[in-house]
């Protein structure tokens, strides 16, 4: 038998070698290491779990917990591959809710360092077994030793066996950075543990247990820093089975880089491209481009309809219905960041959401309820032309760049005229901004405070700087308000709500536009006829590989049809949903509102600026403009006084 012929006959690996190979899924650094052994200790229901590192993990890894322990006579199988004490049969894969179930990380870890494993299940502290497994077989011998009730695994030397492997690692300051970032998401999974973090003899972070929500503020501030919670807002909502409660950050508490994002699903941390899908739509309309916002989510569903199961390291997950989290995620987290606005969230009333919200309908759309008079979420509204009902055409929309006044036609009749500055009769040289300012003010001045509440969170206006800014004397300091980026939200806001829950005319395509299309894009395409014909387009199969967009919605019908169309196949097909053509359309309602809304160098009357600070304080998302750029700031009377030095 030649040599090439040896080499191709089929033979089992031996267990070492096996394992090696399957610790190249799962074994990637010392972090990998670190979450494996942790995840079984909050499996053996620890109260408290100490991790100790030396050299950023390489030279020593040890986990310790007070969990329930391993008997004697299964410590043998504990480092063995495909044993594990979490699952026993289909039904149990099917609905897992403990983290480590795989049996595979301890013998995978033990083929590329010296691992050994002591643990103990009684109360006495001087009994106790230890473990290691020796050779190319991978024996396991077990020897006496004294520990408490608990485990105790110790990794030593990562990757000693397999230089290969160890010459990826980076330095110790970089492996330990991503240590202690694996300990921070499990620090957060389970606020009722006790955590210890060491790290070359020192001791970088010790978290008491406490489940209540000051404890819980205590971890994260310790943890993310406390502007995190200064910048966050508290939810905790529900529907169908669902549940997502949490910290999301404020859209002007944004971070270059998306390392302060964290999302678990039954306490496990994940990354998942169908939750960050429905994040990342929640803060479009807010956020600055190039930022990435912050948050703390959890997410809490029937185990039986998630499947964890999907991935080796178990960071990705599958929900059996899609649509209805992606749904779900989305609206709640688009109506939270809707309703903050100057005065919704107080200091000190602790700006929880608590809600109980419909199932998400199976058409894609969001269905949140809300009480009379707040806000609440509406379809896109896009209908066809032949509808009965009174059409906002693309020319009327257009229209809405003549000025603020026309979306106030309630105020025509009223219009109040503000004394202008200087010498100027009443009315001359006005803008349709500024005469929209004033038409606001005939019906959003507030009365004197000693009349009403008190002084309104944005206060009142006290000086106009450089035509640019609003100084407003709030109850707190002083307020500086971006008086165009201010308005140019308000604007917008008020477009979008007159267009998308009005009657949108849909014009039809005087040459239909055909595009090649995939076999799953047709499919998707004919699945989802109905979802795009409520968004007004329509779209026919002519083949077998080919679509014809035939009707669009006016406002989009000088706009690239064909990668739209096919941007909301791929956004259908993975997330259940796409709210491309609403983008679009909402990109141009904010490129009208920029153009319509009050310029800066625009002296403005008293009237006019309290006017603005009083439609701010009603206007969703008026903390930002249509850029993400914050529209506002205040200095409190604290700050001002350190700054000039007094009482010092």
């Amino acid at each position: 038998m030649t040599v090439v012929e040896e080499t191709r006959r089929i033979r089992v690996l031996d267990p070492r070698l096996a394992n090696q190979i399957a610790a190249g899924e799962v074994v990637e650094r010392p972090a990998s290491v670190v979450k494996e052994l942790v995840e079984n200790a909050i499996d053996a229901g620890s109260t408290r779990i100490e991790v100790e590192l030396e050299s950023g993990g390489v030279r020593l890894i040890r986990v310790r917990d007070d969990g329930s322990g391993i008997a004697e006579d299964d410590l043998p199988l504990a480092l063995s591959r495909h044993a594990t004490s979490k699952i026993a049969s289909l039904e149990d894969l099917e609905g897992v809710a403990s983290l480590g179930f795989r049996g595979e990380a301890l013998a995978s870890i033990s083929s590329v360092s010296r691992l050994e494993l002591v643990a103990n299940v009684e109360d006495e502290p001087r009994s106790g077994w230890r473990v290691v497994a020796e050779g190319r077989q991978m024996e396991p011998r077990v020897t006496p030793a004294p520990h408490p009730r608990g485990t105790s695994v110790t990794v030593r030397d990562l990757f000693f066996n397999t230089p290969a492997r160890r010459k990826f690692l980076r330095t110790e300051k970089t492996e330990y950075g991503h240590v202690e970032e694996a300990f921070r998401r499990l620090a957060l999974s389970r606020y009722d543990i006790a955590w210890v973090l060491r790290h070359n003899q020192k001791t970088v972070h010790q978290l008491p247990p406490g489940d209540d929500a000051p404890r819980r503020e205590r971890r994260i501030a310790a943890l993310l820093g406390k502007g995190f919670l200064d910048n966050a807002l508290h939810l905790d909502l529900a529907a169908g089975g669902l549940r997502l409660w949490g910290w999301v950050g404020l859209p002007t508490h944004s971070r270059a880089q998306a390392d302060q994002q964290y999302f678990f699903v039954n306490g496990r941390v994940v990354r998942d491209r169908l939750v960050a899908h429905a994040i990342r739509q929640a803060y479009r309309d807010v956020l600055f481009h190039g930022r990435h916002p912050v948050f703390v989510l959890y997410l809490e569903v029937d185990p039986t309809v998630v499947d964890v199961n999907v991935h080796p390291t178990k960071h990705e997950v599958r929900f059996r219905d899609g649509r209805l989290v992606h749904d779900f995620l989305f609206s709640s987290l688009h109506r939270a960041l809707a309703e903050t606005r100057p005065g919704s969230h107080e200091e000190g009333d602790g700006s929880d959401t608590d809600t109980t919200l419909p199932v998400a309908s199976q058409g894609g759309e969001s269905a949140v309820q809300e009480p009379a008079g707040r806000w609440q979420q509406q379809p896109i509204g896009l209908h066809h032309a032949s509808e009965s009902a009174e059409r906002v055409t693309a020319d009327r929309v257009r229209a809405f760049m003549s000025g603020y006044r026309a979306l106030h036609p309630d105020h025509e009749d009223r219009l109040l005229t503000p004394q202008p500055v200087g010498d100027e009769p009443a009315g001359a040289g006005m803008s349709p901004s500024s005469a929209a300012l004033a038409a606001t003010a005939a019906s959003s001045q507030l009365p004197p405070a000693e009349e009403g509440s008190g002084i309104p969170p944005l206060g009142f206006a006290i000086a106009q700087l450089h035509g640019i800014y609003i100084l407003s004397q709030t109850a707190q300091g002083l307020l500086i308000v971006d008086m165009h980026a201010a308005h140019e939200r308000i604007v917008y806001e008020r477009m979008k709500d007159q267009v998308h829950k009005g009657v949108l005319e849909a014009q039809p395509l005087l040459v239909p536009v055909s595009m090649a299309a995939s076999h799953a894009e047709v499919a998707t395409a004919e699945a989802e006829r109905d979802a795009f014909s409520r968004l007004g387009v329509e779209l026919d199969v002519a083949g077998p590989e080919t679509l014809l967009v035939r009707q669009v919605p006016a406002l989009l019908a000088d706009a690239d049809v064909e990668p739209l169309i096919r941007d909301m196949l791929g956004d259908l097909e993975r997330y259940g949903r796409s709210d491309r053509l609403e983008a679009r359309i909402n990109e141009l309602l904010a490129t009208m509102a920029c153009h319509g809304s009050v310029r800066a160098n625009r002296r403005l009357t008293t009237t006019e600026m309290n006017a603005l600070l009083r439609d701010m304080e009603r206007t969703e998302r008026s903390g930002q403009c249509n850029h993400g750029r914050p529209t506002w700031t205040e200095m409190s009377l604290k700050q001002l006084d350190r700054l000039f030095l007094r009482g010092q």
